[in-house]
């Protein structure tokens, strides 16, 4: 596909942190954006962007349709993304039902491109491969924990299913994004606000493909223009272990890192008790989520050579997405602990002035 200026594109999800990330680089493009933003929901993201914004929900077939009229393209970012609901339920009917419900209107409307944004939880990396994961390891549906991940799961065959009939979708999978925006936060952005507030006691031995979120946008459109359809492409950074993340975000705020070694029986155990007591007994979103704990202990390590080769897409050093990442949450006041706050904040200053001297500027 090529892209025209002034073209209608539609953005599902539009004001969360993916979402908010690709309207911007659209507009950047000048296209024209319409967002289908669900009612009630927060859009501070999109406040100061000139989008077009159609209330609607992605499971009611009259807003898609509404949302999808006179699109040349449609991004369907939307989706529950976080490791815990009262209603398990909820995953299945946003995820999956709202994904076919997306597609089905894109069809009828006779949309020429489709992007939909899969994850890389979708994938096997529960082998000792010695390797990074990539689009071509299939994973053991055992190791599929939690309803996010399983919902994603059928939600991409779903749209495979969709490409095997004719439409021209492809799928894209973000490793570990980073940067500004994350306003939920997702459960990205949380293990960076977790460190900046003094709340990860040690770390596990496992590792994380660390992604700056403008790139994953990047590659979103990249993927629309390229891309073939039924293909998937993850879109990645750079693999660190866990442990030189910390150091990262130690760095670059003058805040301590973790010495502490968890053992995964223990991670395992914690999340265990806290889905069990909190999530079963007493009904509230558990602090360590089963689901997490099984992410933190699995090797996350990923292999993006597809994209860079097919699509022309690239990605910046992981350090640059840490440092923007606490440059946003330490300027929108999300960390808790005031003394914390000035000793990242001072770190951050001298971080940038040393980026700035380097850079000649």
């Amino acid at each position: 596909m090529t892209p025209g200026h002034g073209d209608r594109v539609l953005v599902t999800g539009a004001s969360g942190f993916i979402g908010s990330a690709l309207v911007r680089a659209l507009m950047s493009g000048g296209e024209h954006v319409v967002a289908l933003v669900h009612p009630g929901a927060d859009n501070s993201a999109l406040a100061e962007l000139d989008v077009e914004q159609v209330p609607g929900d992605v499971r009611d077939p009259v807003s898609a349709r509404r949302a999808v009229a006179g699109c040349r393209s449609v991004f369907h970012v939307a989706a529950l993304y976080r490791f815990w609901d009262r209603d398990p339920r909820s995953f299945y009917a946003v995820n999956v039902d709202g994904t076919r419900t997306v597609l089905t209107a894109a069809r009828e409307a006779s949309v020429e491109r489709v992007v939909y944004t899969s994850t890389v939880g979708t994938i096997g990396v529960d082998g000792d491969r010695g390797r990074p994961a990539s689009e071509l390891d299939y994973p053991d549906v055992r190791h599929l924990f939690g309803a996010y991940k399983r919902s994603k799961y059928v939600a991409e065959h779903e749209v495979l299913r969709a490409a095997a009939e004719g439409l021209p979708v492809s799928l894209v999978l973000p490793t570990f994004p980073l940067g500004p925006g994350d306003r939920a936060p997702t459960p990205t952005g949380q293990l960076v606000l977790d460190f900046l507030d003094g709340r990860m006691p040690g770390y596990v031995d496992t590792a994380l493909n660390v992604v700056h979120v403008e790139d994953v946008a990047r590659g979103h459109i990249l993927a629309r223009d390229r891309g073939a359809s039924g293909r998937s492409y993850i879109l990645g950074g750079q693999n660190l272990a866990l442990k030189d993340l910390l150091a990262e975000l130690a760095a670059c705020t003058g805040l301590p890192a973790p010495t502490r070694r968890v053992p995964r029986a223990v991670a395992l155990g914690v999340g265990w008790l806290s889905d069990t007591v909190e999530g079963r007994l007493l009904h509230r979103p558990p602090h360590v989520p089963l689901e997490a704990a099984r992410m933190s202990s699995t090797r996350m390590a990923f292999d993006d050579a597809r994209a860079r080769s097919e699509l022309g897409y690239t990605s910046r050093p992981a350090a640059e997405a840490v440092r923007d990442s606490v440059h946003w949450f330490v300027d929108n006041r999300y960390v808790r602990n005031r003394r914390r706050l000035e000793v990242a904040r001072e770190a951050l200053d001298r971080t940038e002035r040393d980026f700035r001297t380097r850079l000649g500027q």
